[in-house]
């Protein structure tokens, strides 16, 4: 009996509620974009560019032999760069710049960025040294770290961890080519169907 008391009192509470004829949000997010970011975007690169020069030697932000290089670009999911970070993907290609010239390095990267994009490889080693006898210390290491931040190809990179060479060497993704998209696409299509 006291569940119809309560049905009773229920309804006449809620009699003079109206449902709801939308309860539906659109929420538009709007991004603004800064002059940096813009400046940013023009200053980057593709790979397929052949001109290696748009890459500088005459200056680089200087990092110190012990820093940690870290990288990633919008769209890049935490889950993949965390993997890249550790090191859990397998290394598909490694390029050793010691005893390299800048100019030499700098056209080795391209090149071999190149390539790995041309044969479908997306998780390379670049090893840069640590740098410490340098002058000033951390040379190369700090035009690698400036020079993958201005290529497109490059998704994300991170300084390797200790098995790999440490903070003289840096893990680099790159991105995926249209094939390996579209392949992708269809194998989670089939899973769904």
């Amino acid at each position: 009996m006291t569940q119809d008391k309560d049905l009773e009192l229920f309804q006449q509470m809620m009699g003079d509620v109206k449902p709801i004829k939308q309860d539906t949000v659109e929420l538009k997010k709007e991004h603004a974009i800064t002059d940096a970011q813009l400046a940013k975007r023009e200053a980057a690169i593709w790979l397929t560019e052949h001109d290696p020069e748009y890459l500088s030697i005459d200056y680089a932000p200087s990092v110190k032999p012990d820093d940690i290089i870290e990288f990633k670009r919008d769209g890049v999911q935490e889950g993949v760069y965390r993997k890249l970070r550790l090191g859990k993907y397998p290394l598909q290609a490694k390029l050793d710049l010691h005893r390299k010239t800048l100019k030499q390095a700098r056209d080795e990267v391209v090149k071999f960025l190149q390539q790995c994009i041309r044969l479908d490889i997306r998780t390379v080693i670049i090893i840069h040294g640590r740098g410490e006898r340098s002058n000033p210390p951390a040379l190369m290491k700090s035009y690698v770290s400036s020079w993958l931040r201005q290529i497109h190809d490059v998704q994300c990179v991170h300084s390797a961890q200790r098995f790999h060479g440490g903070s003289g060497a840096v893990y680099v993704m790159l991105r995926k080519s249209q094939e390996k998209k579209l392949e992708n696409r269809e194998k989670h299509q089939k899973r769904q169907s």
